[in-house]
């Protein structure tokens, strides 16, 4: 039978190795909950939001090429009044007050797990006797994702 000692130990180990792809995983979800990772209206993302949503969606480091916005169509000869938009395009900024309502909770939930994972590297880099295992695994789990993006 394993020691709570012994199974802290490795709980601290393992929580050290997948900090740093928690941390991304939390911040780059955050982004997306609104959708700030995708390019709609007059927004544009940053090249580098773009790209780490890629990462995080489909694992490759490279912004998205989208098209640009279709033109508003003109109304023909006659018909008066503006041209109306695309249908649907007003639509995707439509969400029930429940839907956004979650997206908010989900976005206090991504805060909370960073400052969580946080605190808890703090803890597992001062709290554990192996300090240089600990920084170690800490680094691998922060490298480790890097060098498999660029293989």
């Amino acid at each position: 039978m394993i020691s709570a000692l012994r199974l802290r130990q490795w709980h601290a180990y393992l929580g050290l190795f997948i900090a740093p792809s928690l941390l991304f995983f939390a911040a780059t979800g955050a982004l997306q909950i609104f959708n700030l990772h995708e390019a709609h209206g007059r927004y544009k993302p940053a090249p580098l939001i773009e790209k780490l949503s890629a990462v995080h969606k489909d694992q490759v480091f490279e912004a998205h090429d989208h098209p640009p916005p279709p033109a508003p169509q003109a109304a023909p000869p006659g018909a008066g009044g503006p041209a109306q938009p695309p249908p649907g395009d007003d639509d995707d900024d439509k969400v029930s007050a429940s839907t956004l309502a979650l997206k908010w909770y989900f976005l206090v939930v991504s805060v909370g797990l960073i400052i969580s994972t946080l605190i808890g590297i703090w803890m597992g880099t001062t709290q554990i006797r192996r300090k240089g295992t600990a920084w170690g695994l800490l680094i691998a789990g922060a490298v480790l994702p890097i060098l498999l993006l660029v293989i």
